[in-house]
């Protein structure tokens, strides 16, 4: 199993071997993966030999080469390349490290989709059609938003707040939409929202 450093590291010398046709300088992946000598490189370049990823071709400059992918790239994973500005533009440069979605969509974890349906939590960006990914669970704490079963018949996704005199408020985030009130053992708890997806 790799570390998170020794991932960058083989994942800065795969993507600049595909982009230029030969490996990285010691001090070019230092500065791709933000350490500021190269010391460290040469002993992540030596574990990655070691461990059958890289390998050096004799007599060459530049001369790495890559033997196997990591098996996390041969798993449900996508590579995180940098960040984006959504408010005021950033720097954009490239930090490649790996997201493992197995992590989020395994089913040990008793997760599952729902599509959404409906407006009711639109103001803070659920949107019909969205995809919700679900951790079942049958407690939930204020401010989580749930999937709450009431009466044992109608399931929906809302903010959950317990309140003082043991009632139980589902509330919309929907300027539009009223909160609701019922008595606790009229609301079961089914799940949390832990991830959202969008298809566009």
């Amino acid at each position: 199993m790799l570390t998170k450093k020794q991932y960058q590291v083989l994942k800065v010398i795969d993507h600049y071997i595909k982009q230029h046709g030969y490996a990285p300088t010691y001090e070019e992946i230092a500065s791709a993966i933000g350490v500021t000598a190269k010391g460290p490189i040469t002993k992540y370049i030596k574990t990655l030999e070691e461990q059958g990823y890289l390998e050096r071709m004799p007599n060459m400059a530049r001369a790495l080469r890559l033997k196997k992918a990591p098996p996390e790239l041969e798993q449900n994973g996508f590579p995180l390349v940098g960040k984006i500005a959504a408010g005021k533009p950033i720097l954009a440069f490239e930090n490649i490290e790996q997201i493992d979605l197995n992590q989020h969509f395994s089913s040990r974890n008793k997760r599952y989709f729902l599509e959404v349906q409906g407006e009711s939590m639109k103001d803070i960006g659920i949107l019909p059609g969205d995809w919700v990914l679900i951790q079942s669970e049958q407690t939930a704490n204020n401010n989580d938003i749930v999937v709450a079963l009431v009466d044992g018949y109608e399931a929906t996704l809302k903010k959950f707040k317990r309140n003082n005199d043991k009632t139980i408020t589902l509330i919309p985030e929907n300027k539009e939409m009223e909160p609701m009130t019922f008595p606790a053992h009229q609301v079961q708890i089914q799940g949390i929202l832990v991830a959202q997806i969008r298809h566009y």
